[in-house]
C-alpha cells in the first residue's frame, strides 16, 4: 500500500488549516483519502510494472526523463507528419461525406426521390446518429483493443463504398439503408481521434490538435460549397444526375484514402516501424506528464463504476448533447434555410464557403484563447453568447428588405459560434480523464450524447414550420441555457477537486507533488492518482 492509516490521519489533520486559510471547507473522510492516494497495488517510490501494458512497458522509463524543447519540437514534427495529417484529412473527408446530403438537398435529390412533403429528409440525417448510438460502445471497445490505424483505415474504405452506393438509391427506403450503414462505419472516426490525440500529444497541445481536426467541419463547407457549385452545373442531358455524380466521386476518393491510411499511419508509438527505437522511447516519455496513459487492454471494473459516478463525465455528455442538437439541424437544413432567405441555388452553394471560413475562425480563435489564458470553460461560455444573439435575431426579424436579408444571413453565421464549446469539451475529456477503462467508458458516453443530439437535431426542424422554423430555434435557445449552466457547474467542480489535491500536497504527501510522474503509465484514473490536476 502507498499510504498507512497513520499517514492518512496526519494528512487529514494537516488539511484543516490549509482549507481554513483558503476559506474553503475540504470534507474528505480518511478512508476516502487513503483510497484515492493508495490503490492496493500502488507503490510509493517506483513504477509498478505489473499495471503497465506489456507493449508500453518496453518503452516506458523507470522514471520521467527531461526532453529538450528542440528535441520535443523534432518529435512533434515526426508525429504530425504520420498522425496529424491523417486525422485532419480523414475528418475533412468524413465531414464532407456526411455533409453531402445537405448540398444534394437543393440539387434535385428531394424531387427525384420524393422527399419534399414529409419529414423523410430529416430522417436521412437522424438515422445516421441512431446507428451510431447503437454501435458506439462496441466501437469504443474495438478502438481500445484493435490496432487503431488498421481499424480506422478499414472503416474509411467501408464508408466510402457505402457513400458511392447513395447514387443507386431509388427512394426513401434504400436511402435510409445506406445512410444507416454510413453512420455505423463513420462511428469509428471521432472516438479513434480522441484516443490518438491523448496517445501522441501532450496535454498542452491537445486543445489545438482537437481544433485542427475538428475545424475540418468548416473546411468541408468551403471546399464542399465550391465543389457542389461545380457539380450543380452538370446538365440534365449528361446521363447522370448532379447529386449522383457528387456521391460517386466522394465515395471513390474516400476508398482510395482508406487504403493510404492503412499503409501510412502507425498504430501507436510502440508499433511505429517508421520511427527509430530511440524515437519511439522518447515519444512515449514526452506524454508521461499527461498522466492519462497511452494504452492498456486490461478491463478494470472499478474504473467502469468510477466513470459512471464521476460528475465531470456527465457534464461532458451534456456539453455534447446541447451543442450537437443545434449543430446537426443547422447543418442538415443549412442550404434550405439560406435559400429561403432569397438566394439562388448557386449562390447558396457558394455562401457555404463563407460559413466554413467562419467556423474555422471560431475554432482556431477559441483554441488560441485557451492557450493564451488557460481558461477552457470561460472561453467556452464567451463563445456561446454570439449564438444566443444570432438565434434571437432569427426568431424575431422578418425578411422584408435587402438589409434584413443580409442581417439574417449574418445572424445565421454567428449562431455557429457555440461550436467552440463542442470542440473544447472534447479536448477537456481527453486531458481530464485518466485510466484506460474509465476513458473508454467516458468516450462512449460522450459520443452517445453526441449521437443523441445529432439524431434529435433535424427532427425539431418541422416541415410545417418552414421556412423560419420557430420551434427549432426556440429549442436551440433552451440548449444554450443548459449549456451555460453546465459550464458553470463543471468549472466549480474541477476547481474544487484541484484545491483538495493542492491541500494534500501542502500537507507533505509526496504522491500529490511528484514531478517525476512515477505512476503516470500505471493505468490509474484521475481520481486514484492524487498527483493529477484537472484543466478547467
Amino acid at each position: 500500500m502507498g499510504g498507512s492509516s497513520s499517514e492518512t490521519e496526519q494528512v487529514s489533520a494537516a488539511m484543516q488549516p490549509a482549507a481554513a486559510s483558503n476559506n474553503e471547507k475540504i470534507a474528505m473522510q480518511a478512508s476516502e483519502l487513503e483510497r484515492v492516494m493508495s490503490p492496493d497495488d500502488l507503490q510509493k517510490d517506483a513504477q509498478n510494472y505489473d499495471r503497465l501494458d506489456s507493449e508500453l512497458a518496453k518503452y516506458a522509463n523507470a522514471k520521467g526523463i527531461e526532453i529538450s524543447e528542440a528535441e520535443n519540437k523534432r518529435l512533434r514534427g515526426l508525429i504530425n507528419k504520420r498522425v496529424l495529417v491523417i486525422m485532419v484529412f480523414t475528418y475533412f473527408l468524413q465531414a464532407l461525406d456526411k455533409g453531402t446530403m445537405s448540398f444534394a438537398s437543393i440539387m434535385g435529390i428531394r424531387e427525384d426521390l420524393h422527399l419534399l412533403n414529409s419529414q423523410d429528409y430529416a430522417w436521412l440525417t437522424t438515422c445516421i446518429y441512431i446507428a451510431i448510438l447503437i454501435v458506439e460502445y462496441p466501437i469504443n471497445r474495438l478502438v481500445a483493443r484493435l490496432p487503431i490505424a488498421k481499424f480506422l483505415g478499414t472503416a474509411i474504405i467501408l464508408w466510402g463504398t457505402v457513400l458511392a452506393l447513395h447514387a443507386t438509391c431509388t427512394g426513401f427506403e434504400s436511402l435510409v439503408a445506406v445512410r444507416t450503414l454510413l453512420g455505423i462505419f463513420e462511428a469509428v472516426c471521432q472516438p479513434a481521434f480522441l484516443v490518438l490525440t491523448s496517445m501522441w500529444y501532450k496535454r498542452s497541445e491537445q486543445a489545438l490538435i482537437v481544433s485542427l481536426w475538428y475545424c475540418m467541419n468548416g473546411g468541408q463547407q468551403i471546399v464542399g460549397g465550391l465543389l457542389a457549385y461545380c457539380f450543380s452545373l452538370i446538365g440534365d442531358n449528361a446521363g447522370i444526375k448532379s447529386w449522383q455524380a457528387i456521391f460517386i466521386t466522394y465515395g471513390c476518393f474516400s476508398v482510395l484514402w482508406g487504403v493510404f491510411v492503412l499503409w501510412w499511419m502507425p498504430d501507436s508509438p510502440m508499433r511505429a516501424k517508421c520511427f527509430t527505437e530511440e524515437d519511439k522511447h522518447l515519444m512515449v516519455e514526452r506524454v508521461r506528464s499527461n498522466q492519462t496513459g497511452i494504452q492498456n487492454k486490461t478491463f478494470r471494473k472499478e474504473q467502469l463504476v468510477e466513470a459512471l459516478m464521476d460528475p465531470q463525465i456527465w457534464c461532458y455528455c451534456l456539453i455534447q448533447l446541447t451543442t450537437t442538437l443545434p449543430t446537426s439541424g443547422l447543418g442538415a437544413f443549412y442550404a434550405i434555410i439560406i435559400k429561403a432567405f432569397g438566394f439562388t441555388v448557386l449562390q447558396t452553394q457558394l455562401l457555404a464557403m463563407v460559413l466554413g471560413a467562419y467556423i474555422i475562425i471560431v475554432l482556431f480563435s477559441s483554441a488560441w484563447l485557451v492557450k493564451r489564458t488557460g481558461q477552457n470553460l470561460i472561453v467556452m461560455a464567451v463563445f456561446v453568447i454570439p449564438s444566443v444573439i444570432g438565434t434571437i435575431v432569427l426568431l424575431t426579424v422578418r425578411n422584408t428588405t435587402i438589409a434584413t436579408k443580409a442581417g439574417l444571413l449574418l445572424s445565421y453565421y454567428i449562431v455557429l459560434s457555440f461550436w467552440a464549446a463542442q470542440t473544447l469539451g472534447m479536448s477537456m475529456l481527453s486531458r481530464n480523464v485518466a485510466g484506460q477503462t474509465k476513458k473508454s467508458v467516458a468516450v462512449t458516453a460522450n459520443f452517445v450524447a453526441w449521437a443523441t443530439g445529432n439524431a434529435i437535431g433535424p427532427q425539431v426542424f418541422l416541415t410545417w414550420n418552414a421556412p423560419r422554423y420557430f420551434i427549432a430555434f426556440a429549442t436551440h435557445m433552451g440548449c444554450y441555457a443548459i449549456l451555460l449552466v453546465t459550464i458553470a457547474f463543471l468549472r466549480w467542480h474541477l476547481k474544487r477537486q484541484n484545491n483538495k489535491r493542492d491541500a494534500i500536497a501542502a500537507a507533505g504527501v509526496q504522491q500529490a507533488k511528484d514531478e517525476r510522474y512515477l505512476h503516470a503509465f500505471e493505468d490509474l484514473t484521475d481520481v486514484q492518482n492524487v498527483n493529477f490536476r484537472y484543466v478547467y
